[in-house]
């Protein structure tokens, strides 16, 4: 069955070419009465504007932007690779994608590059948020403009964004203190939590999650005041050797974000001849991939980039073109072991 046409959606509407064609661009000068016939008319179709051919049609770029936080071998320099992949393909149906680097936990630059994104007359951001006063205004500023603004990894108050493309990262900290229960097997220990910062909601949200099941659940298993590494590797390393130095009775440790090849350095530094904690990091990246099949970490919690960005884009399409966004539910994040790791990319399987 053939997708319904600009064409059917005026003789359904009983109105011309010309007046559908206003009502679904948005270029106005139809009566509402009118206008109301071709809404119904699309809603009773399912028909879809096609942005490629409205822009060829009208002679116009979408601005699409992407802000993503700097770090070397995170989860952002992945996003990032993606990103730039996307880009020849966007271009294809006459879209610009900007991708702009902001430095981590800033939220002065995030809502300065909100900003100016604002006055260039962006038409869709995505961006990993903050929630900081100045970042919450810009993004509302932004939003009252009419740009569609989606957030990822960490989500944001609902009215400063039109959708949240991520795990649910309370679940994610659950997830986690459920597995480092398992692995005590009814035997007391301490966790020392790992975070990026607090002021990002996705860190906190996990760490509220994992205190929330150790508590009720594992109550032998005591909760320590979590480190902050900013997600840099050089500080996480400082911080969790400073960390069992002083706090012999660590038996499991839970990166929560960034910086995990600081982790990796000091781990292998105290591998032998003690039993080294349970470790569970976030992100399948090259350096937790090998740290994994080493027997350096015991856990990767994955939330999948690639579906991130891909749903992303989906959604800032339709707010471009004035469709609204699909409800989009929480990602289901990829838990990994040393045994179930996935085939890396561009590896030769026994078929080549």
């Amino acid at each position: 069955m053939r997708a319904p046409t600009l064409t059917d959606v005026a003789r359904h509407a009983g109105v011309s070419y010309a007046t559908a064609d206003r009502v679904v661009n948005a270029r106005g000068g139809v009566a509402e009465k009118s206008a109301e016939r071709v809404r119904r008319a699309i809603a009773e179709l399912g028909y879809v504007r096609n942005v490629a051919a409205a822009n060829l049609s009208q002679g116009r770029t979408y601005r699409f932007a992407a802000i993503v936080p700097k770090g070397q071998d995170t989860i952002f320099s992945k996003m990032q690779g993606l990103l730039e992949r996307e880009r020849e393909k966007l271009a294809l149906d006459r879209v610009e994608l900007l991708i702009e680097q902001v430095e981590a936990f800033d939220p002065r630059q995030l809502a300065d590059c909100l900003a100016r994104l604002d006055r260039d007359g962006i038409d869709a951001v995505s961006l990993v948020g903050t929630n900081h006063p100045a970042v919450i205004e810009a993004m509302t500023l932004l939003r009252a403009r009419g740009a569609t603004i989606v957030t990822l990894v960490s989500d944001m108050p609902e009215e400063a964004r039109d959708a949240y493309v991520g795990i649910d990262n309370a679940v994610a900290g659950r997830t986690v203190a459920r597995l480092i229960g398992m692995a005590h097997g009814g035997q007391p220990g301490r966790v020392l939590p790992i975070v990026g910062a607090m002021t990002a909601r996705d860190h906190a949200e996990r760490l509220a999650g994992l205190r929330e099941v150790l508590t009720e659940t594992f109550p032998d298993i005591r909760l320590l005041h979590q480190i902050e590494g900013r997600d840099r590797p050089e500080l996480v390393a400082a911080r969790v050797g400073a960390a069992l130095e002083a706090e012999k009775g660590i038996t499991a440790i839970y990166s929560l974000g960034a910086g995990n090849p600081g982790l990796i350095e000091i781990l292998r530094e105290r591998s032998a001849p003690a039993p080294r904690p349970v470790v569970v990091v976030h992100e399948l990246l090259e350096h937790s991939r090998a740290a994994l099949e080493e027997g350096l970490i015991d856990v990767v919690i994955d939330q999948r980039p690639e579906d991130e960005i891909q749903r992303a884009l989906e959604i800032m399409r339709r707010g471009a073109d004035r469709l609204p966004p699909d409800p989009v539910a929480p990602l289901g994040a990829a838990i990994y072991v040393k045994e179930n790791l996935p085939p890396e990319m561009g590896a030769k399987t026994g078929d080549d």
